[in-house]
């Protein structure tokens, strides 16, 4: 919420996308969440600058490997960090420390491990187990929050009553 009050244009855009989508007499569900775009890349941007942990679980190496310029000998204690990983102009450009979701509009990038570049639930097996139902937890409640005001109508219960 703090990154959207600092932008606007962005709260503007996503709540335009909300009232079009949703309408103005129901509160948001997850089944409407695949198809706010705008509203997913929010999220994504809000994951990628504030992770939900900056340091991921770290891993043990059991056999030599190399990544990048790396080599990483068998029996290393590897820490991933994904905050200096959200913030690394190297992989999102100059703009790296900006609040910008449209960086992931129209984008193949996800948060289920796949893109190294955005890893705020970790990867591969040792991924956290809950992230799916954690994310979804994320949108429906950001997405509920920017959407429901006094002024459309009522309490949140009101709005139940309708349906």
């Amino acid at each position: 919420m703090s990154e959207l009050l600092r932008k606007p244009e962005v709260l503007a855009r996503v709540t335009e996308e909300l009232d079009r989508v949703i309408g103005h007499d129901r509160l948001v569900t997850e089944q409407d969440v695949p198809s706010l775009p705008y509203l997913e890349a929010v999220v994504k941007e809000n994951f990628r600058l504030q992770p939900v942990t900056p340091l991921l679980a770290p891993r043990l190496s059991r056999e030599d490997a190399s990544t990048g310029s790396y080599d990483i000998p068998a029996g290393t204690l590897v820490f991933v960090n994904v905050w200096a990983i959200g913030r690394d102009p190297a992989v999102w450009g100059h703009t790296a420390e900006e609040f910008s979701p449209e960086r992931f509009v129209g984008s193949g990038v996800d948060v289920k491990g796949h893109d190294l570049e955005l890893l705020p639930f970790g990867s591969g097996r040792r991924m956290c187990p809950g992230y799916a139902l954690g994310l979804r937890m994320v949108q429906v409640t950001l997405a509920n929050l920017l959407h429901y005001t006094p002024s459309r109508g009522g309490s949140p219960m009101a709005w139940r009553r309708r349906s």
